[in-house]
């Protein structure tokens, strides 16, 4: 089996010292954990720079306008989608917000503002664990 490999970019959007989660819906075509929270993100767009990409995929999940911050944790996950084996090598921002007030895409049908000590609360898919300790790492610091 043949492996595509993605580069993504990933979002912890603050707003008022809270993380904005979303819940994947079954509608979402590339699925792969449908039930579970995410964070904002997706993949780079070949010939589009990382910072164009991510604000795209903001825009496009949420509605909201942020200021991109620094890289704070690099991932990777393997899953299979449409029968295809997937390699995502995704890195994570730290972004700010100035408003709540999002505009759910049809690929999620919730989300939430939470307090990112309290992520281990919510149904997260698990690559998301080890980029909350990480964002709380650099918090603490």
């Amino acid at each position: 089996m043949s492996i595509k490999l993605f580069v993504a970019v990933k979002a912890f959007i603050n707003y008022n010292g809270r993380i904005l989660i979303l819940k994947e819906s079954s509608k979402y075509k590339d699925g792969t954990n449908v039930g579970r929270y995410d964070v904002v993100g997706g993949r780079v767009k070949p010939g589009q720079r990382f910072d164009e990409s991510l604000i795209r995929e903001i825009e496009e999940e949420t509605g909201l306008i942020v200021k991109i911050g620094n890289p704070f944790y690099v991932g990777e996950w393997r899953p299979i989608v449409r029968g295809e084996q997937w390699q995502i090598v995704g890195t994570f921002f730290e972004c700010l917000s100035d408003s709540s007030d999002v505009k759910l895409s049809n690929d999620h049908e919730d989300f939430k503002w939470i307090d990112p000590k309290d992520y281990n609360k919510y149904l997260i898919i698990e690559n998301l664990v080890p980029a909350f300790k990480n964002y709380l790492d650099k918090l603490s610091n």
